[in-house]
C-alpha cells in the first residue's frame, strides 16, 4: 500500500535536500526499495548546472513489494514525469515489477529531485535537450540489466510529449512505448485558451522567462487529486473498502516538487511545447508499437467540480486519443470511465483497470 499524504513532509522533505550520489546509486526519498543517482548533464543554454536524477525499484529491497513479484528480469521500464511533477508512483514501480519489469524512473532537468538552488522549475527551450538525459539513464539502465532486455519508454502527460518524441527520433532504441495521458495537442493548456496562441508566441519573443499571469482561485475552490477524499466535499465514499487506499488517504508528495496551485508557466517554455506539439499534428513514425491510455472523459478545470474525481482535469482526452494514432503504425487507445489525468491516481478499481490493461499489453507487444 502506498503511504498516505500525511506521512509525507518531515522525512522527505529532510531527505530532498540531499541529492543522489553522482554516477553511483545511494538512498531515495522513496525509502526502502528505492535507489537513485544524480546524471550530470552539459550546461544547456541556461548554464545552471542542470542533471537528472535516476530512480530504480529494488523489490529485493522493497517491503511492500507485491506478492509474486520474480527475481528474474523479462523487460525494463523507463518512466518520464508531467510539468510540475516528479516521480512518486510507487504503486506503479510495484506493479511493474511484479509482470518482471526492471522498473526505473527519471526526474528530468530542473524537476524534482533534480531541481537545485536557483533554477526555473521545468525550464526548457528544446524539448530535443531531454534527448542527453533519456540516453543517459538507457544506458544506465543497460549497464545494470544487460542490452539485450527489452526497453519500454513510459511518459505521462507531458513526458509523454516528450517520450513520443524521442521515440520517433531514435527508431529501434526501444521496444515500445506506453503513453499514461500524453499531452499531445495543446487544447486543455489554460494559458493558451486564455490568451490565445499567437500572444504566448508573442510574449515569448518579447520576454521568454516572465511568467504568464493566469486567474487566482480561492484555496478552498482548488482541487488536488493527492489530497485525497474530502467527505464534506466529495460526498460518501463510494466503497467503503477503500478507506486505506491512497486515492482516499492522499497521496504521499513532496510539495516543493509540485506547487501549488501551478508552477509558474513561461512563454519560452510554452513555445518549446507548442514546437513538438506541432510535429506530432504533422504525423510521427515511431517504429514500436505504442499503447496510448488516457481517461474516458475530460472536465478542465483547475477549481473542484463534482467530475474532478473521475474526469481529466488538466487534457482534452478527446484531442489526445485522436492525436494518439497518427504517432506510428501499430497503436493502441485505451481508454477508461472514471479516470482522472494521471491514470494510476484514480480510484482503485480504475486503477486495476489500466494496470490490468498495461500487463495484457505488454504481453502481446513487448515481451519475449
Amino acid at each position: 500500500m502506498e503511504e498516505s499524504a500525511a506521512d509525507a513532509p518531515s522525512a522527505q522533505a529532510a531527505a530532498a535536500e540531499r541529492h543522489a550520489p553522482v554516477d553511483a546509486w545511494g538512498p531515495d526519498v522513496l525509502g526502502p526499495g528505492f535507489r537513485a543517482r544524480t546524471l550530470p548533464l552539459l550546461p544547456d543554454v541556461e548554464d545552471d548546472g542542470a542533471v537528472a536524477t535516476l530512480i530504480h525499484h529494488v523489490p529485493a529491497e522493497d517491503p511492500a513489494a507485491l506478492p509474486g513479484t520474480p527475481t528474474s528480469v523479462r523487460f525494463t521500464f523507463l518512466y518520464l514525469h508531467g510539468w510540475n511533477d516528479y516521480f512518486f508512483q510507487t504503486e506503479l514501480a510495484r506493479e511493474i515489477s511484479r509482470i518482471g519489469g526492471a522498473f526505473y524512473a527519471l526526474d528530468l532537468r530542473r524537476y524534482g529531485r533534480s531541481l537545485r538552488e536557483g533554477q526555473m522549475l521545468g525550464w526548457i527551450t528544446s524539448l530535443t535537450d531531454y534527448d542527453e538525459e533519456i540516453g543517459l539513464a538507457l544506458a544506465a539502465i543497460r549497464a545494470v540489466e544487460g542490452w539485450e532486455t527489452p526497453a519500454v519508454l513510459c511518459g505521462h502527460s507531458t513526458g509523454g510529449l516528450i517520450a513520443s518524441l524521442w521515440a520517433d527520433r531514435h527508431p529501434g532504441a526501444i521496444s515500445a512505448l506506453v503513453l499514461n495521458s500524453a499531452w499531445l495537442e495543446i487544447q486543455g493548456s489554460e494559458p493558451v485558451r486564455l490568451v490565445g496562441e499567437p500572444v504566448v508566441r508573442t510574449l515569448a519573443r518579447s520576454d521568454p522567462r516572465r511568467a504568464i499571469p493566469i486567474p487566482t482561485y480561492p484555496p478552498e475552490a482548488m482541487y488536488h487529486i493527492t489530497d485525497g477524499w474530502d467527505p464534506e466535499r466529495d460526498g460518501e465514499l463510494p466503497d467503503p473498502a477503500w478507506a486505506e487506499d491512497p486515492y482516499v488517504t492522499g497521496w504521499r508528495v513532496n510539495p516543493r516538487w509540485r506547487i501549488r496551485p501551478s508552477a509558474p508557466i513561461r512563454p519560452g517554455w510554452l513555445l518549446a511545447i507548442l514546437a513538438g506539439q506541432a510535429r506530432v499534428a504533422a504525423g510521427l513514425d515511431v517504429r514500436c508499437p505504442v499503447l496510448s491510455m488516457g481517461s474516458a472523459r475530460s472536465h478542465l478545470s483547475v477549481a473542484w467540480t463534482s467530475d474532478s474525481r473521475s474526469t481529466d482535469t488538466v487534457v482534452d482526452a478527446d484531442a489526445t486519443a485522436r492525436r494518439a494514432i497518427g504517432l506510428g503504425k501499430l497503436v493502441t487507445v485505451a481508454r477508461f470511465d472514471g479516470a482522472v489525468h494521471d491514470l494510476v491516481l484514480s480510484a482503485p478499481p480504475v486503477r486495476e483497470q489500466v494496470y490490468s490493461t498495461l500487463r495484457r499489453w505488454l504481453g502481446a507487444y513487448a515481451l519475449r
